[in-house]
């Protein structure tokens, strides 16, 4: 079993920037692949970032590439999510998710229905 435990989310204008924390615990074998998704409300949840636990690689959205940035501390074992000029359509609740290996292609990694570990999410909302 894997436990994942977000924080960070808080209101900002536009241009600000946001850390979210995810904190990991379980099993290691079942949280090889991590990702933070987000859902607006009447929206379907849609993924941001990727990241491979042993390896560290690294995959975006398109409509975050370049602003957003997914890591672990291993050490710390946490997954972070900075995100840098934020604009009001990143308002949303985020997630954290977690699932064992597997390969797959960046649009399955950033699929809901890839992982079977979520934690109750943090809200971002950005507006002036």
């Amino acid at each position: 079993q894997v436990q994942l435990v977000e924080s960070g989310g808080d209101s900002v204008q536009p241009g600000g920037s946001l850390r979210l924390s995810c904190a990991v615990s379980g099993d290691p074998y079942s949280r090889d692949l991590m990702a933070w998704f987000r859902q607006a409300p009447g929206k379907e949840r849609e993924g941001v970032a990727a990241i491979y636990s042993r390896s560290l690689d690294t995959y975006y959205s398109k409509t975050v590439k370049g602003r957003f940035t997914i890591s672990l501390d291993g050490a710390e074992n946490t997954v972070y999510l900075q995100m840098n000029n934020l604009k009001p359509e990143d308002t949303a609740m985020y997630y954290c998710a977690a699932r064992q290996r597997a390969l797959g292609s960046v649009e399955w990694m950033l699929s809901a229905g890839t992982y079977n570990h979520w934690g109750q999410g943090t809200q971002v909302t950005v507006s002036s």
